[in-house]
């Protein structure tokens, strides 16, 4: 019984990220209706959520400004969630080339400064971007090109890294992964989270909008609400750098968790599998029992210290938990250990899988976190 303990809680620790992907590559594609002409798209909303951003916020309004327009007309709108420095000011001064402020005047969270700006602009599409994030001069011909097919109700970027010296940095492992699984579930279906820095979805998608829910999160359950498909287009792309302190990562990690776990708490009628089908398959698959996984890892953990006594062989796998588990730390006093690919996909793991753990207590504690700080880049 403990054998099929421990082997049940690692297939279940390792389904999102093996066994899941393995499925969506075996199981046959939607078929979906050929392409028709969507009505013309006439005006595009370019929303730049923004919280502070006196620095930052002039060059990414030039960046904005700069993009082709594709024959459509450009409504862009700084969504300002009362800041408290000049960011307000910069953006008054762009006013004459067709910038608008829409302001929060109490701090509510990203997602109630861009609720606001949704409902000061009519445009049939709504790009939504942060000011860290460079956009490409050809992003809103990618992004028209991908809606139109009709069923597409939101189209997501793919994420690119800039070094300190402006070069592009190579993908790590973990980014080929996230992009590599966003194409098979586009292929499925439907995306179950979006690029919060680089999104665009149909207005109607927009409608029913909710600041309790994360924004990227938010708009793909409400494409499947709508019987829409939220997809991945490696020809929509945004740029942006690393984080300025890296040490600030973990807690990035168990805010965005503990956000989008609140979130499907909000908006848990998705995962009726009678209702929603595939998106309800995929969202279990890739966000639930991914955030289980620390709970099935413990469990794996106890078992293997259990079954330990038995024989060298678990020995040896006690052992190998062990080592996997220690690598931050020992990497952290060895900082050249980060150099062997191995260490840094064991470190990686277990940063992810404690702040998912961390946010897990937050959230069965009945915190919630609906305020944000921008991660400095």
């Amino acid at each position: 019984m403990v054998e099929f303990i421990f082997w049940a809680c690692v297939v279940a620790a390792t389904y999102s990220y093996f066994w899941y992907p393995a499925l969506l590559m075996v199981l046959p594609s939607r078929k979906m209706a050929p392409s028709i002409s969507n009505e013309p798209v006439r005006r595009v909303a370019i929303i730049i959520a923004a919280r502070n951003e006196a620095a930052k916020i002039s060059a990414k309004l030039d960046n904005t400004l700069a993009l082709d327009r594709a024959n459509v007309e450009l409504d862009v709108i700084v969504a300002s969630d009362a800041s408290d420095d000049a960011t307000d000011d910069v953006v008054r001064t762009r006013e004459s080339q067709g910038v608008r402020l829409v302001r929060s005047h109490v701090r509510e969270g990203k997602e109630y400064a861009q609720g606001l700006a949704i409902a000061a602009t009519d445009a049939d599409v709504i790009v939504f971007t942060d000011v860290g994030t460079i956009l490409p001069a050809d992003a809103i011909t990618h992004l028209l090109a991908a809606f139109s097919n009709p069923g597409v109700g939101a189209v997501s970027s793919v994420d690119r890294f800039i070094a300190e010296n402006g070069s592009l940095e190579g993908e790590g492992a973990y980014v080929r992964y996230e992009m590599w699984l966003r194409d098979l579930e586009t292929r499925f279906f439907s995306l179950v989270g979006l690029s919060g820095s680089f999104f665009a979805a149909r207005r109607r998608v927009c409608q029913q909008w909710d600041n309790r829910i994360p924004s990227d999160f938010g708009t793909a359950l409400n494409c499947a609400r709508l019987g829409m498909r939220a997809i991945s287009d490696r020809e929509v792309v945004g740029y942006y750098k690393n984080l300025a302190d890296p040490s600030k990562e973990y807690r990035r990690k168990v805010r965005t968790v503990m956000r989008g776990m609140n979130g499907l708490l909000v908006r848990r009628e998705v995962l009726d599998f009678c209702k929603y089908g595939r998106f309800a398959f995929q969202l279990f698959s890739h966000k639930v029992m991914r955030w289980a996984a620390p709970w099935f890892l413990i469990g794996a953990m106890c078992a293997n210290i259990l079954l330990a006594p038995s024989s060298r062989a678990w020995q040896a796998l006690l052992i190998a938990q062990a080592a996997m588990y220690i690598s931050p730390l020992a990497s952290s006093l060895v900082p050249a250990l980060r150099r062997i690919g191995v260490i840094r996909i064991c470190v990686y793991f277990v940063e992810v899988n404690a702040a998912m753990f961390h946010a897990a207590v937050l959230v069965l504690s009945g915190r919630t976190m609906l305020v944000w700080e921008p991660s400095r880049r």
